[in-house]
């Protein structure tokens, strides 16, 4: 039985702060460049590779915001929540879109039906010419796809790593995110959560939610005491 965008999971529906606005690049600027520059007649394909967690899902939800606001039609499908609905219902009209975002392949790599699918969609993509990216958590030569026709097509474009930020960056990307939120973050409470979770944006990002959350609610600042009640820590 064949199902709809509306029945797949809430994880499919982008965030609201996933914005290219909103990201901090560090040492990717030319990436974020090149993302930006994509709609309408940009790169075709871009391919992008780097650490779980590190802001690549941020970028895809990005890229269909930005697809949204230039009235264009995009999807975003994390693959590493679908990887349990049928790949070839999944894909089935994609081809009709403006841009396709596909995040977390790496997770479907050694299923034959889902590397099939995933080859025919390639191609129907490129025929429609219709604008594609993809994430995974390493470069092409080290997915293992047992399809070397996929491993082609997933060469093909522009290849970005999402290269890390360092601590400083990492200070100063939850210090941007803080202050779009309006919210006074300052250094002693940042090397506080930095102590106490793990540091990949993600982690953090969560946790400034969390913590954003909290001081409405309270209509409290954030400080030191009031971060260790909330966490928990």
């Amino acid at each position: 039985m064949s199902f709809t965008f509306e029945q797949l999971p809430l994880a499919v529906q982008l965030r609201d702060d996933t914005t290219f606005d909103n990201f901090y690049a560090g040492d990717n600027a030319l990436l974020l460049e090149t993302l930006r520059a994509q709609l309408p007649s940009g790169e075709r394909y871009i391919f992008l590779y780097g650490a779980s967690r590190g802001g690549r899902s941020h970028l895809l939800q990005a890229a269909c915001h930005q697809a949204d606001e230039l009235g264009l039609t995009s999807v975003y499908l994390p693959l590493t929540e679908l990887r349990d609905y049928p790949p070839q219902e999944l894909f089935e009209g994609l081809e009709q879109l403006s841009l396709v975002c596909l995040d977390d392949i790496d997770t479907v790599m050694g299923d034959s039906d889902w590397e099939q699918s995933l080859f025919h969609l390639f191609n129907r993509l490129q025929e429609r010419q219709v604008h594609l990216i993809v994430s995974a958590n390493s470069a092409v030569r080290e997915l293992n796809s047992g399809l070397a026709d996929l491993s082609s097509r997933l060469s093909w474009g522009a290849v970005f790593q999402l290269k890390s930020l360092s601590d400083p960056q990492r200070s100063a990307a939850i210090q941007l995110r803080a202050e779009r939120r309006g919210l006074e973050l300052n250094d002693e409470v940042i090397q506080f959560i930095y102590h106490r979770c793990q540091r990949d944006m993600e982690t953090l990002l969560d946790v400034l939610d969390t913590l954003d959350h909290a001081s409405l609610k309270e209509q409290r600042r954030l400080t030191v005491p009031f971060v260790k009640d909330i966490m928990g820590w």
